[in-house]
């Protein structure tokens, strides 16, 4: 087989794992019970070679998911143990120090045997609607509050569902019948990836994948390697101050460039919070590297070899908690740690790198329940809302997406079938784009209500009310997010807090930064803005 053969017959193996993995991830869409999985895919899926190196993961899914799964599945293979594999098996984990960062989101791992042989490993992840304890919020004071903690263990053996297992969830949660139908969508999404797998080797000849991996590995480990010895040499350092729970929260990165590799350290951000916003290290990492991967390698494909560059350290602080501190909310702090990141980078590259914008998900969970003296249905109901993006060089801010989760939008509707609230309005936010030569983008207004004779608590996961998005190269920064009920009453922007019946929760989400000076915007595109009503007025 001469070079140029082999070459082309890698490249369509690849471009067949690629498809079997896009077919993982499809089952697991399809059959969550969960909204935010359905709806949001608020998920990930990939394949591992045996020793447990991402080989591809599937397009559809979040950065947080995909590239702490890519660590996760080390620490299965380590607890487990290989003589402990077989096939027909799957384990699973919400540890939020193995898995994904709090006890909401499930991680599974299941080996993929071809006979007796070992070729690999499938791995999934998705957020369930309840895990009991507190409820999905930040008002936790230790992990143990939080939720039932799964350590890695097996979900089946041999095809022999852990019935143990199930009944300790069913036990322990408030929604039984959705989060035991997520952990079996999970599983079928492994399986589904190991059918196809095996088929694909079946139907090529392969009996392992050491050679198609190591022509992943090699090309990617190059082309990674191409793009961050084009960067220039040192050392760049930002800061970003935040919300936090009760008082503002700084973060702090310096990035390094030095020959092959590019490393990330979080010394001086704030200490361990008493409150459920602290971040364990595996998801400060996954969210780090994302952020180098989109500027400094966005077009290579996400792998072991292409995250093995980057390095990521950091001292015991609010973005490396240690056990057992409360990790609830991980992600209100864990997404705004691209634009902690991406802040430092712009100093390096200058005019490359878009504004902040509103970063964390504005995510809403709403226990629903009968009023005082009513009957009525009670329901657990999680919403996934995203604010502005930050403009970029040359383009304006996507309004209402989430950057850099990546989840998708819920529709009003599924929302609404899911128990009994009603979402009045959901719709852009004029004005709330940050000014510049590219505007940022828009958040959203959302009016949400408890249907008739019933009232709700919800726990409020929200940043950027007192520190809005700041613009680049002279934007102006986004407007900041609100929370209050129709009657102007303030909410806070953490925490669980309840609506009465007949209330409504008005939340304003903010709006991204501007990149560049505004009077260099052109009349054309403010004219536009005008007409849709982006804006209202002309910037000062």
């Amino acid at each position: 087989m001469t070079d140029s053969t082999l070459e082309i017959r890698m490249q369509v193996m690849w471009n067949r794992l690629i498809s079997v993995v896009e077919e993982q991830a499809m089952t697991l869409l399809r059959t969550a019970f969960s909204t935010s999985v359905r709806e949001a895919g608020d998920l990930s899926a990939g394949v591992f070679d045996p020793q447990g190196r991402m080989l591809a993961q599937a397009v559809t899914g979040t950065p947080g998911h995909v590239n702490t799964m890519a660590e996760a599945v080390l620490h299965f293979i380590e607890e487990i143990g290989r003589d402990a594999m077989y096939p027909g098996d799957t384990y699973v984990t919400n540890d939020p120090w193995k898995g994904t960062g709090h006890l909401h989101d499930i991680t599974m791992v299941s080996p993929s045997f071809l006979g007796d042989r070992l070729v690999g490993f499938f791995a999934c992840t998705a957020h369930v609607v309840d895990v009991g304890g507190r409820g999905f919020g930040a008002d936790g004071k230790s992990v143990y509050e939080e939720g039932i903690q799964i350590p890695i263990m097996k979900f089946a053996e041999r095809g022999k569902v852990n019935e143990t297992l199930i009944a300790l969830l069913r036990a322990n949660v408030r929604e039984p019948n959705q989060v035991v139908g997520d952990f079996y969508s999970l599983a079928a999404c492994n399986d589904v990836g190991h059918r196809r797998l095996i088929d694909m080797m079946s139907e090529i000849g392969l009996t392992s994948l050491d050679d198609l991996g190591a022509f992943i590995f090699a090309r990617t480990a190059s082309a990674t390697l191409d793009r961050i010895r084009a960067l220039p040499q040192g050392a760049w350092d930002n800061v970003l101050d935040t919300d936090g729970y009760d008082e503002p929260v700084r973060l702090a990165a310096r990035v390094r460039i030095a020959g092959d590799s590019v490393n990330v350290d979080f010394d001086g951000s704030s200490p361990v919070s008493r409150w459920g916003i602290n971040v364990p290290i595996i998801y400060t990492k996954a969210y780090a590297s994302y952020a180098l991967k989109c500027v400094i390698a966005p077009d290579i494909p996400n792998n072991w070899a292409s995250l093995a560059a980057f390095t990521i350290s950091s001292p015991e602080n609010i973005l490396n908690a240690p056990f057992p501190a409360p990790v609830s909310v991980r992600h209100v702090i864990g997404h705004l740690v691209p634009d902690l990141v991406l802040g430092a980078l712009a100093k390096a590259l200058p005019g490359r790198v878009l504004a902040e914008g509103a970063a964390a998900l504005w995510n809403i969970h709403m226990s629903v329940r009968p009023a005082a003296g009513k009957t009525g249905r009670r329901a657990e109901i999680l919403m996934f809302n995203s604010g502005g993006m930050g403009a970029r060089p040359g383009l304006d801010g996507l309004s209402a997406t989430a950057f850099p989760s990546g989840v998708m939008t819920m529709p009003i509707e599924a929302t609404e079938q899911t128990g009994p609230v009603i979402i009045w309005r959901k719709e852009l936010r004029p004005d709330s784009g940050g000014a510049g030569e590219y505007r940022g983008g828009l958040g959203q207004i959302i009016e949400i209500e408890a249907d008739t004779d019933h009232e709700f608590d919800f726990s409020a996961m929200f940043d950027r009310v007192n520190h809005p998005a700041l613009g680049r190269d002279g934007g102006r920064p986004g407007a900041a997010g609100s929370v209050a009920l129709d009657d102007g009453t303030r909410l806070r922007p953490k925490g669980w807090q309840h609506v009465p019946e007949g209330r409504r929760l008005v939340l304003q989400l903010p709006g991204g930064g501007g990149f560049g000076d505004p009077a260099r915007r052109s009349p054309e595109a403010h004219a536009n803005d005008l007409s849709k009503g982006y804006v209202t007025e002309k910037p000062e």
